[in-house]
């Protein structure tokens, strides 16, 4: 990658997998409800969902989330481009991967 790819991915949408963890609760940082989480997801299931609704994607490994710092990874996700246009028109909002992420990875 060069700098300039780099320096853009810091923009995009910070997606840890405690967000849609069921066995979290609120206070631990579960994001969505109980109803749409999934149980114990990891950073490639979700890597994975992003691809399958085709937003681009950037795992890293090294590292974690603040409130639980021995769970490593996480993914960062695109969902609007440089020039303000949606990269899935489907999904308009920083809600929508949270639920898809969860129904994907239930199914």
């Amino acid at each position: 990658m060069d700098g300039g790819e780099i320096e853009n991915i810091k923009r995009w949408i910070v997606f840890y997998p405690i967000y849609i963890n069921s066995k979290k609760t609120v206070a631990e940082g579960r994001r969505i409800s109980l109803a749409n989480a999934c149980e114990n997801p990891t950073f490639t299931e979700i890597a994975d969902c992003c691809a399958h609704l085709k937003l681009p994607n950037a795992i890293e490994l090294d590292k974690a989330y603040p409130r639980d710092f021995m769970q490593r990874g996480r993914v960062r996700v695109l969902l609007k481009r440089e020039d303000g246009t949606l990269c899935n028109p489907a999904i308009s909002s920083r809600c929508w991967p949270s639920i898809s992420a969860g129904g994907d990875l239930k199914m």
